[in-house]
């Protein structure tokens, strides 16, 4: 059987240096900046373990499709009070596309909006 196994998230962005500097200021992400393979340059961010690579989008590449669409919707970074996350990001200037709800007991969501319509859930998992 073939195991798989996290490696990492591909966004593109109009100015990644920009976004990688969002993601630190509101997630206290690592900015990394690398290489591709074809030479061009790239800024990676490490968000404790979870790795994003922001690739420089050309000037003629289009906006992301209007929520909801197919395909990848969201990622999640989980925290441990979604209270103290929230008053956190929204002192730092963070759009939230949703407050903080309850889902159903055990899990309460929030969504945040980033640069280039990067969609971030954060979920606080108790019980």
């Amino acid at each position: 059987m073939v195991t798989y196994s996290y490696d990492h998230i591909h966004i593109r962005s109009r100015e990644p240096i920009e976004t990688a500097r969002y993601f630190n200021k509101m997630f206290g992400a690592e900015i990394l900046e690398s290489v591709q393979t074809d030479g061009q340059p790239r800024v990676d961010i490490d968000i404790n373990g979870l790795i994003v690579f922001i690739a420089q989008a050309e000037a003629s590449t289009p906006d992301g499709p209007v929520d909801p669409y197919v395909g990848l919707d969201h990622f999640g970074l989980r925290v441990e009070d979604l209270n103290a996350a929230t008053a956190d990001l929204k002192a730092k200037g963070a759009e939230f596309s949703m407050d903080p709800k309850d889902l159903r007991p055990g899990l309460r969501i929030a969504f945040v909006r980033a640069p280039g319509d990067v969609r971030i859930e954060l979920l606080e998992r108790s019980g």
